[in-house]
This record gives C-alpha cells, structure tokens and sequence, in this order.
C-alpha cells in the first residue's frame, strides 16, 4: 500500500529515496521534487503543487538553495497549464518560501523543517511499523487516513492547544494534497 500521494523527493543523509525520484533521488531537471497530482482529491491543482512543496520543506526533501522544477517541465510532466504552475510558484514566493531568478527558475530562500534528519528517519521507521500494523488489522488507505486525523486531533486537544497543521485553528480545515 502507499500513501505517498504528495511528491516524491528524496529525504538527503536519511538513507531512503521516495519512489518516482529521478537519477541520485532527483526529480525532472535535476530538483529535488517531482510533483504529482490527486484528481480526485478536490484540491485545486496549483494548491496541490503548493502543498506538496510545504511537505517537502517540512520533512526536509527541499532545503535553502534547491531549485524548483522549471515550469516547462512540470507542464510537460503533469500536462497543466503552465499559468497554474505559474500560480502556485507565485503562491510560494508571497508565502516567503520561494523566490524567482529571471532566466534561471526559482529557488527555496526559506525552510519550514521542523525536526533534523536522524530523528525524521527514526519517526519514519516507527510509522511505517505502525502503517504495517494497521493494514495488518485491514485498514484500507481511507480508514488509516481517518484513524491517523482522528488520533492527530485528539492530540492536539489534550495538548491544550487548538493548533493544526499550518497554525490553523481546530475549526479550520485544510486541503490535503
């Protein structure tokens, strides 16, 4: 089963490479990143590409200095319309993540990693057990998302905190890409 349904990257010094990655774990065009689309999840397209950009920043696949893929290739890759890469490359740039060189592409300038390396490999290993675990029980992919959200947001509420993903307040909801 995969739940990766994001970007595929690969997670530097951490020993494992996501599949999909391109050659050395790098995506089209030598970036780290190769994105990926759900038509069926709802989520807009260029929100898609948004968050998967923020997850990879999060678990540390993209850091200062990588360059995103370029337009052209992405709308090679995914056949979009290359306005909607365009917008959510501009989405990342005012989020402060991101920023365009003319001629060049555009690059991360700002990083959302929480957690080093070593401690992300180690949290992976023990959730791919618990990801095993819960398949083994015959959980399909929507009821380990459901389980894992319900679990998540439990808590967060003993934690005393209202605080989700992206600081939203517990009311609020997010697109999941």
């Amino acid at each position: 089963m995969s739940i990766d349904k994001g970007f595929s990257g690969h997670a530097r010094d951490a020993g494992d490479s996501a599949p999909g990655a391109g050659p050395a774990g790098r995506g089209a065009g030598g970036s780290p990143i190769e994105f990926r689309l759900d038509d069926a999840s709802g989520v807009p397209t260029y929100l898609q590409l948004v968050h998967q950009v923020e997850h990879a920043l999060r678990l540390g696949y993209l850091t200062l200095g990588d360059q995103l893929p370029k337009v052209r290739d992405v709308v090679a890759s995914l056949a979009i319309n290359p306005n909607t890469v365009l917008k959510a490359y501009k989405e990342l740039e005012t989020k402060g993540l991101t920023a365009g060189r003319p001629g060049q592409g555009t690059f991360i300038q700002a990083t959302l990693s929480q957690v080093g390396l070593p401690e992300l490999a180690g949290l992976r290993k023990t959730l791919l057990g618990w990801l095993s675990a819960a398949d083994g029980a015959g959980l399909d992919e929507d009821g380990i998302v459901a389980l894992f959200t319900s679990a998540l947001r439990d808590f967060h509420e003993r934690r005393g905190g209202s605080r989700t993903r992206g600081g939203a307040a517990s009311g609020e909801t997010e697109g999941v890409a």
